[in-house]
């Protein structure tokens, strides 16, 4: 157990130690989420009417999710390159368990994920929204973005296994965060979505992880244990399956 531990705290380390080389992707991916709190937050919260009183700070833990959960999924570009170069095959030959790979990889990637969280909260602030002052609160909110994007993270190695080309690997991405970002209740409550689109929000794991952050940075009344489960299922199912099909990364 204490090996598995210490090999996956390496792999998360040694990936960590890329972004510490390189902090301008942090800064280049605020970008986006920067415009939507600063720009579209401000703009539709004279324009729309969801019945939301404070719609730039409704919207600000959507808009975290949204740039986080997309840093989470293209996080396995990295894997296509490696797998390209042959130095992934290296690495699946190495004592390393292939699971503390995946599971190190994916924390790896939660962490460098929910620097977003951070950057975009402080934005918002600068445009009128209000957060809870509770540091402990601030500090579990990081902790449920960081727990989640591992998940997403660990979607993107197994779309990574089975995609041959770092441009049909974007595709994919592309076409699975979208739909999740709007889909779910990051910029509208869920009572004004037509029917089907609801019934999609309702199995969206970015909508449980909004409502989590809502409650916790608005001090909105919720059951946090529901979020917590469907997000640790997620989790687990996203494990299972990027454990299961990484064999398929060297074929």
């Amino acid at each position: 157990m204490l090996k598995a531990i210490e090999s996956i705290l390496a792999m998360a380390e040694m990936e960590l130690r890329r972004l510490k080389h390189d902090p301008i992707e942090i800064i280049t991916r605020a970008v986006q989420p920067i415009l939507w709190v600063t720009v579209f937050g401000v703009v539709m919260a004279h324009r729309i009417m969801v019945n939301v009183e404070d719609y730039i700070s409704f919207i600000a833990p959507g808009v975290v999710l949204q740039s986080a959960t997309f840093i989470a999924l293209a996080y396995g570009i990295m894997l296509v390159f490696e797998r390209e170069s042959g130095i992934l095959k290296k690495l699946l030959s190495s004592p390393i368990p292939r699971t503390s790979i995946v599971i190190g990889r994916a924390l790896a990637g939660g962490i460098r994920a929910s620097t977003q969280y951070i950057i975009v909260l402080a934005s918002a602030a600068l445009v009128g929204a209000r957060f809870t002052n509770n540091l402990l609160l601030l500090i579990t909110g990081y902790l449920v973005v960081t727990y989640v994007c591992m998940g997403f993270t660990a979607i993107s190695i197994l779309v990574a296994s089975l995609m041959k080309t770092r441009e049909r690997f974007m595709g994919i991405v592309g076409a699975i965060s979208m739909p999740l970002f709007f889909a779910s209740n990051a910029l509208y409550p869920l009572d004004i979505m037509p029917e089907s689109i609801k019934l999609f929000a309702l199995v969206n794991p970015i909508t449980y992880t909004v409502d989590l952050l809502r409650a916790l940075l608005l001090n909105s009344s919720i059951n946090a244990f529901n979020d917590v489960a469907i997000i640790t299922l997620f989790n687990i199912i996203a494990f299972l399956l990027a454990i299961k099909i990484i064999n398929k990364i060297i074929e």
